[in-house]
């Protein structure tokens, strides 16, 4: 192991007995966002302490090991020889987990996102598909156990979806999400199709965070336009004889955002605005990374909204995910929304690029 990262895990086990000593303080314990901050900080790093301490003991056993190959006799030797593999492989498996719990956290990975889905090129056949994505995420979160909360719809007409904006909430939710953003490309016959010809069409998903830095965002009330108006498709006949539906336009960033699900006008203003303070504070972010993009190396994709990233081959049964070149022949599952071994896939070959780069670094 590094010196520098034996340093690094030093501080951090001298960090835990602070703040285990700290939590125990009676001054802590009154401060109750302080007693909380500590215990959330407390609970990251004890399992990396933890790690670390396995790996201390490898090392003590390597140690003893290395000494008892200097015995004369000989099946002392052949023990402390079995011993010393054993202790050197486990200690290289310690260490490399401790790599990966050190990698830097996404502060928004254990928080809900916002899903937004637009069809793109195809006409018809991309609504279509946008439904199409649409359940898939719905039956993914139905069996995740997160809640879903719609924003906004807008119906196709030839059946599915022009657009769709909701809210998934529960536990690392943009963790699990966060590399679905990107252009999604089905290849299928259209039911109108009568040369039974396979057509090409596109949907952009775009996942966002919802963090506790969202309500830090200041959005001025100068800077807003609201306009209200009658809200079309579900809802009943109550929904479309009051304005109730809201539509958001930040001036100076010309963003635009609406919702129309509920029947309260308040709550859509206010579903309306957390959604644009999630989209100003990805703005912000996707600024800031775009200097530090240039001099890194691309882990799993870019994250942009218009890098293709996965084809839907319904003729083939086909789904392929270009970004890490995994190709799965169970697309009906998928489209019912067992797709998290893909995300999951996409999470550990994003780890192991940034373990990768931290290696070189």
């Amino acid at each position: 192991m590094h010196n520098s990262m034996l340093l690094k895990l030093e501080k951090l086990k001298e960090r835990l007995d602070e703040i285990q000593n700290a939590l125990l303080d009676s001054d802590t314990v009154k401060d109750i966002e302080k007693y909380t901050q500590l215990n959330k900080e407390f609970s990251e790093l004890k399992p990396i302490v933890e790690k670390f301490d396995e790996y201390n003991e490898t090392i003590i056993r390597n140690e003893g090991a290395t000494s008892l190959l200097e015995s004369e006799d000989g099946e002392i030797k052949e023990l402390a020889q079995i011993e010393l593999d054993e202790s050197q492989q486990e200690s290289e498996l310690i260490e490399k987990d401790l790599k990966f719990m050190l990698l830097p956290k996404d502060s928004a990975d254990d928080g809900s996102a916002y899903l937004e889905i637009r069809a793109g090129a195809g006409g018809d056949e991309a609504g279509i598909f946008a439904g199409d994505l649409f359940r898939m995420y719905t039956r993914l979160a139905e069996r995740e156990g997160w809640g879903i909360e719609i924003i906004n719809t807008r119906p196709a007409e030839q059946g599915g979806l022009k657009e769709a904006v909701a809210k998934l909430t529960g536990k690392a939710v943009f963790k699990v999400m966060k590399f679905e953003s990107g252009v999604h490309r089905v290849q299928r016959v259209p039911e109108t199709e009568s040369q039974g010809r396979i057509h090409t069409s596109t949907c952009t998903v775009a996942i966002l965070p919802e963090t506790e830095e969202i309500q830090d965002v200041n959005i001025s009330k100068s800077d807003l336009r609201v306009d209200t108006y009658r809200a079309s498709g579900a809802g009943g006949q109550h929904v479309n004889k009051t304005d109730s539906a809201v539509r958001l336009t930040h001036i100076p960033s010309g963003l635009v955002v609406e919702c129309q699900d509920g029947r309260s006008q308040h709550k859509n203003k206010e579903k309306a605005l957390s959604l644009l303070g999630a989209k100003l504070k990805q703005r912000e972010l996707e600024e800031q990374q775009e200097s530090i993009a240039s001099e890194r190396k691309v882990l799993v994709g870019t994250g942009d909204r218009s890098e293709k990233i996965r084809t839907y081959n319904f003729p083939q049964g086909r789904m392929t995910d270009h970004r890490i070149k995994l190709t799965q022949h169970n697309l009906d599952q998928i489209m019912d929304g067992d797709i998290k071994s893909i995300c999951d896939a996409l999470l550990s070959e994003n780890q192991l690029a940034m373990l990768s780069q931290l290696e070189e670094e």
